[in-house]
This record gives structure tokens, C-alpha cells and sequence, in this order.
């Protein structure tokens, strides 16, 4: 069963995509799943960091490596891509990326 403070964060989560457009429930999970995967991808990129630092060494096959992704229209830096950075854009700037 769903707890009270559990719904009030599910609501709040699906009033912000409401709002910004997306009323698809399909949709939601969608980019919901693919917030969560960037995080994650972020999350170890960050435990890799710590290990390499820890011992000297380079972070071997980096999830975030250094430089621009050339693949994107826009060319980012692959550090924009990254959960740690991305949150702190502006709305606008989040859509762009």
C-alpha cells in the first residue's frame, strides 16, 4: 500500500510533468526512467572518481569522460550531461539538453 507522505511526493511528481506538458502516463514513466537511469550512471561515475582518487590512478572507461559529445546537435560538454550538473540548470536549458 502506497503511504500518505509516499502519494503526496507521487502527486507532486506528476503535478510538475502536468504542468510542463506531459499527460501521458506512459510519458511520465518514460522520462521518469530515464531521470532515474542518469542518476544512477552519475552516481557511479562519482564512486569511480573516489576510487581513482583514492589510489592515484585514472578513472578507466569513464561514463562522463572529459570533452564535448559531438553526437548532440547542440555539442555539450559530457560534464552537462551528468545528474550533479544537469539539476541546476534552468527548466529551459534542461529541455535544450
Amino acid at each position: 500500500m502506497v503511504t500518505g507522505e509516499l502519494r503526496r511526493q507521487v502527486d507532486k511528481v506528476w503535478d510538475a510533468f502536468w504542468s510542463g506538458g506531459i499527460a501521458n502516463p506512459v510519458e511520465v514513466i518514460e522520462q521518469i526512467t530515464y531521470l532515474l537511469f542518469i542518476r544512477r550512471l552519475d552516481d557511479l561515475q562519482l564512486l569511480a572518481e573516489k576510487k581513482a582518487a583514492r589510489f592515484g590512478e585514472e578513472v578507466e572507461n569513464p561514463v562522463f569522460p572529459e570533452g564535448y559529445d559531438n553526437d548532440l546537435p547542440s555539442r555539450r560538454l559530457y560534464r552537462d550531461l551528468r545528474w550533479s550538473v544537469f539539476t541546476n540548470f534552468a527548466p529551459a536549458e534542461m529541455f535544450e539538453v
